[in-house]
């Protein structure tokens, strides 16, 4: 060590002598001069009690938007683990199954695409792709068991990405899917259902049927794949267990009139819960008709229920969007009422209590008995009618069902077409299609719904669309986003996570309204523990409303959320929407948040954050550390800044050990730190060294510190930040290091301050 430095210089340099035999710090020499120039070019943050630290920020949570005053360089959203990549590939080719037949009701064959007429609205349309599909009672060889996936699974592994299916494993075979509605049936109609499916599997199945089981409860379950194997069917069968769709009854509107008189106080009004059932219920077909698309022949699903009420128009629209997947799925669905021949009796039946009102004596109550077996079967008659299918309600043949998927399915033609009609409106279009071939009678789906643009989607629709893309396994990439998150701890095992996400505002399209200049971001989130649990979430919208827009595109729009989490491992991911033009993007991410106790850290240091805006937090409580006393630090996602900015940074140390070789007893600890700035292996820039000797959130046994460092210290060009924190009682240390880059002043942004 050189002559001529002074004791505390001389204990600095005894610290700093482990980190030099890594090379993290020059010589003592060259780091005396460059801490000599610092001095003179940046200052640190003075604290209220006399010390070179920060103030400590008090948490507040806050979810703000703000315009970030700097230009986005064009970086990639993200990057995908694994090797996952997602191809959109849209396509407009509707399929229509076409059963021929003569007087006698056999099916007629050998008839070409030229004996075919198909319109579209009344409007003739040409016949892309012809095929004949036949279905032989002999035994065939048997294809390798499909993937058939209910649930959308949430993993992000590449290993539970599903193969495709080969379209011609399946020709010339009958698919059916058995769907047992748990949530729907009584047990004695359950057990009834599960007998029916029995005898099917024993009696009328053929060698060229590929029948899987499918059940709804608590959850959509795949009992059992594909599979022309008796025996696997049979057991997949007789574990359908009565019980476990228990709780799913529907409730009661909240109208005593014609009720059962059960002595309650009052009546409910499950209106809503009722609604969320039939949504289920739905849903589930949805997901279950998507699994089946990669399939292309024909598909059957045999759906059995005790009905399905619809309230007004509030399930209308995944009634619609279920009916249009299965039609694209080539799915056609065949409801089975298992109420089977009900009779209504006047005045309720003997189990059940006296009815309340008048009703029981006017008829009233035998009529709305019959309008809700009825409003309970329309919807099952929808789905059949506009899938292609038919329902069979009131009649205790329970094999019936099966003998018509079997006729259905034995000889059909396939007809393609691309519609001449380029609108995405959603509105119902009308097939209608005609033969040559006189004196025969011609089977086929009415009609289907058009697909929907984001102009022309409901507000059920986009919300879905949200959710899809947040459950999807691959990321959204038509709409740029970035993101940030970071660490801090509040107690022994609970930290706040800020989490900052960013879009260029070249990517947002404004629309013009009066002086203003309008748009909105739909906003949602979710974070997940390592068993795939949801441990928190976000949904939020976004409307920006500004004076300038050319002003914005020039810039960045920032959104901040923050959650609260123990340590582990999480998993984050974000879902951004322009609600101009639907445009979608997405960023996902693992959060590790580290467990301080079991780690056994040397030195227990928080995540560092830079920022170069501060702004208004307002008095509202909460537990965002960067924010305190109405200001807020704002992090920077891109780490991109320019010259004429300052540059603050906010980092925290935990639970430093207490020096007892202190003279000055306020002194009850020694923490010293610094920034400095690399460029390669030269160092351009380095604060001076801050000392804590007290705790600054006591509460939270933490040491807090921030420094404002110039900009205009750095020449433009791209820097390696080093932070070093030294626990001189403990003799440990730490050294993050973060990229950033400072751009040269013609790239400076048209408006000053910002981020």
């Amino acid at each position: 060590m050189e002559q001529g430095f002074s004791p505390a210089e001389k204990v600095r340099e005894a610290r700093l002598e482990p980190l030099r035999r890594f090379g993290r710090f020059p010589s003592g020499a060259k780091t005396r001069r460059t801490l000599g120039q610092s001095n003179r070019r940046a200052k640190a943050l003075r604290h209220p009690k006399g010390e070179n630290l920060i103030r400590a920020l008090k948490f507040r949570f806050i979810a703000a938007l703000l315009i970030a005053a700097m230009l986005v360089p064009a970086l990639p959203a993200q990057q995908q683990s694994g090797a996952l990549y997602r191809f959109r590939v849209e396509t407009d080719v509707v399929l229509v199954n076409v059963v021929v037949r003569d007087r006698s009701g056999a099916i007629v064959r050998g008839l070409k695409k030229e004996d075919f007429t198909l319109l579209e609205d009344g409007k003739p349309q040409r016949i892309q792709s012809f095929d004949f599909e036949q279905v032989e009672t002999q035994a065939v060889p048997q294809p390798r068991q499909a993937v058939l996936v209910a649930p959308r699974t949430t993993s992000s592994s590449p290993a539970a990405a599903v193969k495709p299916t080969d379209k011609l494993e399946f020709r010339d075979r009958r698919i059916m899917v058995l769907f047992f509605d748990l949530t729907s049936m009584q047990p004695e109609e359950i057990e009834r259902a599960v007998q029916a499916g029995q005898k099917f599997v024993d009696k009328q199945m053929t060698p060229s049927d590929m029948v899987a089981v499918v059940s709804l409860a608590t959850s959509l379950q795949v009992n059992q794949d594909l599979t022309s194997e008796h025996d696997l069917l049979d057991k997949a069968l007789a574990r359908l267990n009565p019980s476990s769709g228990g709780g799913f009854d529907a409730g009661a509107t909240g109208d005593t009139e014609g009720t059962a008189d059960t002595a309650q106080p009052f009546t409910p009004d499950d209106t809503e819960y009722n609604i969320f059932n039939t949504d289920r219920r739905l849903e589930a077909l949805q997901s279950l008709a998507d699994s089946l698309a990669r399939i292309e022949q024909k598909k059957s699903v045999i759906y059995f229920s005790s009905g399905m009420d619809r309230t007004g128009i509030e399930n209308q629209s995944q009634l619609r969007n279920a009916v249009n997947r299965a039609v694209r799925s080539n799915v056609a669905i065949y409801p089975m009422d298992m109420r089977g021949l009900q009779a209504i009796i006047p005045g309720g039946e003997a189990q059940q209590a006296s009815l309340r009102g008048t009703s029981a004596y006017s008829g009233a109550s035998v009529r709305n008995a019959f309008d809700s077996n009825f409003s309970t079967q329309e919807t099952l008659v929808t789905l059949a009618a506009d899938t292609g299918g038919r329902a069979f309600l009131d009649s205790n043949d329970f094999s019936a069902v099966f003998r018509k998927v079997q006729e259905d399915t034995s000889a059909y033609y396939v007809l393609g077409y691309k519609s001449s009609n380029p609108a995405r409106d959603g509105r119902f279009r009308k097939i209608t299609v005609k033969t040559s071939v006189p004196e025969v009678k011609i089977e086929f789906r009415k009609g289907y719904y058009a697909p929907r643009d984001f102009a022309h989607s409901t507000k059920d629709d986009r919300e879905q669309q949200l959710v899809d893309e947040l459950s999807s396994e691959l990321s959204a990439t038509d709409l740029d986003v970035f993101l940030s998150a970071a660490y801090f701890r509040l107690g022994p095992d609970r930290f706040y996570v800020p989490v900052s996400l960013v879009v260029p505002g070249s990517e947002i399209p404004f629309t013009q309204s009066g002086d203003k200049d309008k748009a909105t971001l739909d906003i949602i989130g979710v974070v997940r523990d390592e068993l795939q649990r949801p441990v928190g979430n976000v949904r939020d919208t976004v409307k920006l409303n500004l004076d300038e827009s050319q002003q914005v595109r020039r810039k960045n729009v920032q959104y901040q959320a923050g959650f609260t989490l123990p340590p582990g491992k999480f998993h984050v991911k974000f879902v951004l929407r322009e609600n101009q033009s639907g445009r979608v993007g997405s960023f996902e991410t693992d959060i590790v948040i580290p467990d301080f106790k079991k780690n056994k850290a040397p030195l227990k240091l928080s995540s560092v954050v830079m920022g170069t805006q501060i702004q208004n937090a307002g008095k509202r409580r909460s537990e965002n550390v960067l924010a305190k006393d109405g200001s807020e630090l704002i992090p920077n996602v891109l780490h991109v800044f320019s010259p004429a900015q300052h540059l603050y940074f906010y980092y925290e140390v935990y639970e430093p050990v207490k020096d007892t070789h202190a003279a000055d007893k306020t002194k009850q600890i020694r923490l010293l730190t610094s920034i400095q700035f690399f460029q390669g292996r030269v160092k351009a820039f380095e604060t001076p060294l801050v000392e804590a000797h007290q705790l600054t959130a006591p509460d939270r046994k933490a040491a807090v510190f921030q420094f404002d460092v110039p900009l205009t210290q750095l020449t433009p060009g791209l820097y390696t930040c080093q932070v070093t924190v030294i626990d001189d009682a403990a003799g440990t240390f730490a050294f993050p290091r973060l990229a950033l880059l400072v751009k040269s002043e013609a790239a400076k942004p048209a408006s000053a301050g910002g981020e």
